[in-house]
């Protein structure tokens, strides 16, 4: 059984994104070698998340506003995480609610997804890098 393991760096300067990382994962398997198998796609940081949707520009929207509605980053004074100096409870929450990781089946070479299924990397407290692990195991 062949494995293989790869970070992806993201540094993003605002505070929450949405950046759809499929083509990176695609890549990595390509280099892989792995034909059958599975990929392990997961946030290195723990306000950040990696998820499976669609890559449609209002369901993004309705994420950004959903989450802050669910975990609004106003107040700050409003956690009690923050009263250690961080302003970034939030972050935490939806991280939590979006989730830490995916795994893809690996067929004939190719992400094994449904219609419209795609690979996102959510971040929810920006400006510094961050990582992603794409690991990789098959044959």
């Amino acid at each position: 059984m062949k494995s293989f393991r790869k970070e992806l760096w993201f540094d993003i300067p605002g505070r929450r994104a949405f950046i759809n990382i499929t083509r990176d994962v695609e890549a990595a398997l390509r280099e892989s070698g792995v034909r059958e198998g599975l990929v392990l796609v997961n946030a290195m940081h723990i306000t950040a998340s990696v998820f499976i949707n669609d890559d449609e520009s209002g369901l993004h929207h309705d994420y950004e506003r959903w989450l802050e509605k669910l975990a609004p980053h106003e107040p700050v004074s409003g956690y009690h995480h923050n009263r250690t100096g961080e302003d970034n409870a939030d972050a935490h929450m939806k991280r939590q609610v979006m989730g830490r990781e995916v795994v893809v089946a690996i067929t004939a070479g190719m992400l094994d997804f449904g219609p419209w299924e795609q690979i996102f990397y959510g971040e929810f407290d920006g400006g510094r890098r961050k990582r992603v692990l794409v690991k990789i195991i098959g044959e």
